[in-house]
């Protein structure tokens, strides 16, 4: 076995092996389609509707605009790394099986656990948003009902806690069923995005676009230090509102419009074909997304001002409906309402669906409790796994507020496409005789691209979601030299050694 203690690697072959466990076995029924459809579904979300107009009214004026262009540059260059990656390792566990095959355990669980803060903190985030659009739709048809409930010294959001039992049911019940779902609901909600986009296009007015990049906000204007980007706070009293800064910082925070597209490689040991169906289902759904929220992105900055845009003294933030408002077409806002509506269901139910994936990856390795790797034979999905998220983000959603968790979820994901990046160089290197079903071009020079992007947009975030980031993963570590290390199937020899070519046998440190 490759490495000891920490540094001990799971090889592909063991992996895969690993896939066709009778009691663990995930069932093969998805195409490329579906992978572009849960694609889709998981990125097209809140953040189409809300984060252009907030971003370019507080951060960055009309260049929000050239902002997503370089989240999409970055997420693109990582995108290569994962479909090499899914097409040569089609196991479920995304970026914390790629780990474990590269970097060994520790590492791997840390950015397993990285990933659970990254699924389940933007499951309930966006659960409870989901929640406040179901009660304005209410209220478009003459229900003033409240989703939220005071419940002693809590409050009690039976929306969103009526979502995540509804969606938790439909993944327990099958992959399969959840793409068709997904399906139906994602072809709603584009048809709304474009909607908006034809009628808002005459809206325009192209003064709107100047400056394109606002100067610069004084510091004493942009509040505490550690609410600024941490490049601004390392390169020396720079703010991070506005100027060039402010369109860096920019890039950083609606990169979170694009989270989700990696929960495709999650899906690569349920999907028939995974070497050529992975990377369809990848660069599909990260070319519509990323015309989609270009195309919106011009038509809110263009429809208004970006000072009408700023949050207001009172708190309240603007979205795509108040560009409309300003100008009068207040009936968009209830089509902009629905479709939001419809945007969060499945944003939801992926997120939840790559999260129930990286707990069964982890608990088939022993990492996490095994019993949560135990799969349904008739339906072929993790059950338990379904049910223990299903519950954790149930509560989450329906007890805690979800304020402020963008920022933490972008880092998150950052750092998991800086080590699959990584992982790409060093699995050539170690190695090259690997089938790969698609090969990310200009190697090593693509990958370190994607590092160097990634790692950029990190240090635009803010630097207390640097400190937040630092305590979790904190409390990963601790956890892992608690239970995870000596419950692993590796550790304890209980997984087969796979030589390349074959041929197994038992491992042992």
């Amino acid at each position: 076995m490759p490495g000891t203690g920490l540094w001990r690697t799971k090889s592909v072959e063991q992996s895969i092996l690993d896939t066709d466990e009778p009691d663990t076995k995930l069932r093969k029924n998805l195409g490329a389609w579906d992978l572009i459809v849960f694609g889709v579904s998981v990125v097209v979300g809140a953040g189409i509707f809300t984060l252009a107009a907030r971003t370019a009214g507080d951060v960055s004026g009309p260049s929000v605009t050239l902002a997503f262009v370089l989240a999409a540059i970055a997420c693109g260059l990582a995108a290569l790394c994962y479909a090499e990656f899914a097409s040569t390792v089609p196991v479920a566990g995304s970026a914390y099986t790629y780990s474990y095959a590269t970097f060994g355990e520790f590492i791997a669980w840390i950015i397993g656990w990285d990933l659970i803060l990254e699924f389940a903190v933007a499951a309930a985030a966006v659960g409870k948003g989901w929640s406040t659009y179901l009660q304005e739709v209410l209220e478009l048809i003459g229900l003033n009902v409240s989703t939220v409930l005071p419940l002693g010294p809590l409050q009690f959001d039976w929306g969103a806690v009526l979502l995540i039992a509804v969606l938790s049911t439909l993944l327990a019940l099958g992959t399969k069923l959840s793409a068709r779902v997904s399906l139906v609901i994602t072809a709603i909600k584009v048809a709304v995005v474009l909607l908006v986009v034809v009628v808002g296009a005459a809206f325009i007015k192209v003064a709107n676009y100047t400056p394109f990049i606002p100067p610069a906000q004084p510091a004493s204007e942009s509040g505490p230090a550690l609410e600024q980007s941490l490049l601004s706070l390392i390169l020396g009293g720079e703010t991070s509102t506005f100027g060039i800064f402010g369109l860096l910082a920019a890039a950083s925070l609606v990169f979170f419009a694009f989270i989700g597209f990696d929960v495709v490689a999650t899906t690569a040991e349920e999907t028939r074909n995974p070497q050529k169906d992975a990377p369809r289902g990848i660069f599909g759904s990260l070319a519509i997304v990323t015309v989609l929220y270009v195309a919106v992105a011009l038509v809110v900055t263009g429809m208004s001002g970006y000072k009408e845009l700023a949050t207001q003294p009172d708190g309240s933030r603007s979205t795509l409906a108040t560009a409309f408002s300003l100008n009068g077409v207040h009936w968009a806002a209830a089509i902009i309402s629905v479709g939001a509506l419809a945007g969060l269901t499945t944003v939801v139910m992926v997120m939840l669906l790559g999260q129930i994936r990286i707990l069964f990856a982890m608990s088939r390795d022993g990492l996490m409790p095994r019993s949560l790797s135990k799969t349904d034979p008739k339906k072929g999905t993790p059950v338990r796994a379904t049910v223990i998220v299903g519950v954790v983000v149930l509560v989450a959603t329906g007890f805690f507020p979800a304020d402020k968790l963008e920022e933490m979820v972008n880092v998150g994901t950052l750092f998991a496409f800086v080590l699959v990046s990584a992982g790409v160089i060093v699995l050539r290197r170690t190695r090259p005789d690997l089938p790969r079903g698609f090969r990310a071009p200009l190697v090593p020079l693509v990958p370190i691209l994607a590092i160097l992007a990634c790692l950029w947009l990190m240090l635009n975030l803010t630097a207390l979601t640097w400190v937040r980031f630092v305590v979790w993963m904190a409390a990963g570590v601790v956890i892992y030299f608690v239970y995870g290390r000596s419950h692993s199937r590796l550790g304890r020899g209980e997984v087969p050694e796979v030589a390349a070519g074959g041929g197994a046998k038992h491992s042992s440190e």
